[in-house]
C-alpha cells in the first residue's frame, strides 16, 4: 500500500463488527435469553444497546461495564467476619 492508495475499509469494518454483539450473540456468549435481553430494553435495564438498521446491536464494551456495575452494586461477602 502507497500513501496515495485509500485505508481499508473492509478491516476496519471488520474490526467494528468484532465490536458489537447481536441480541442473539450476546445471548449465546453470555447466557441472558432473548427473551430476557428483549424485556430488558423494553424497561429500560439492561446493556446499552442501539439500532443498526434493523438490528439492535450491543458494544461488547458496555456489555462488559454493565457487568461489572451489576457485580459492584450487588457484591457480597469477600471479607472477614466481625
Amino acid at each position: 500500500m502507497t500513501d496515495h492508495d485509500p485505508p481499508d475499509a473492509s478491516s476496519h469494518d471488520d474490526t467494528r463488527r468484532h465490536d458489537w454483539l447481536t441480541t442473539a450473540e450476546l445471548s449465546l456468549q453470555y447466557g441472558f435469553s432473548v427473551g430476557t435481553l428483549r424485556y430488558w430494553r423494553h424497561r429500560g435495564y439492561g446493556p446499552a444497546c442501539f439500532s443498526l438498521g434493523r438490528k439492535v446491536v450491543y458494544r461488547r464494551a458496555a456489555v462488559e461495564a454493565w457487568i461489572t456495575e451489576q457485580e459492584q452494586n450487588t457484591q457480597r461477602g469477600g471479607t472477614t467476619a466481625a
